[in-house]
């Protein structure tokens, strides 16, 4: 964004939202540890039956502590993009937001029953061709790495931000 004097102002503004919102990846297109790799479009039949807020939000795989909801899910180039919100009133659900909030849990992990998928033994690597979803997790480690947490926008923070940026400048153009 560019201010009135030519120079511009770069805000970093993401963080898990006061509301428990945030967003990620909860499956790329990446071999995990396991060996499995998920390939594009493996989820397509599994979210026209199961959308997003019919897919569990765990703690760790556990039924016991269900946390949340997803509010949204989608395939794209990178993979599985989820958005969801925890339950705050939930104490599993508290925890894990300061957590998240703390940058001490960050990794997703899926729940699911393979449909189709291919072995291949020259790689080592099962190919999972169509998965059945059936939740997922926030945890400390996931199988596949790069299945994490992703910061977002909270809102009224920038809100608040801007408006004071708008105090602060025009109490400078008063000046």
């Amino acid at each position: 964004m560019m201010s009135d004097t030519g120079t511009y102002v770069s805000l970093d503004v993401k963080a898990v939202s006061d509301t428990g919102e945030f967003e990620g990846y909860a499956s790329t297109y990446a071999v995990d540890q396991g060996n499995d790799a998920v390939l594009p479009g493996a989820f397509a039949k599994s979210l026209a039956t199961r959308p997003a807020g019919r897919i569990k939000m765990l703690r760790d795989h556990d039924p016991r502590q269900l946390i949340g909801q997803w509010t949204d899910a989608k395939e794209d180039d990178r993979g599985l993009w989820v958005k969801g919100r925890l339950l705050l009133d939930v104490a599993a659900a508290k925890e894990a937001y300061v957590l998240l909030k703390a940058g001490a849990l960050d990794g997703l992990s899926i729940g699911f029953r393979s449909i189709r998928d291919r072995w291949d033994s020259a790689k080592k690597v099962r190919f999972l061709e169509e998965v059945d979803l059936r939740e997922i997790s926030l945890t400390a480690f996931p199988m596949n790495e790069s299945a994490a947490v992703q910061a977002v926008k909270n809102e009224e923070f920038a809100q608040r931000v801007v408006a004071a940026i708008n105090r602060a400048h025009a109490r400078i153009r008063a000046a």
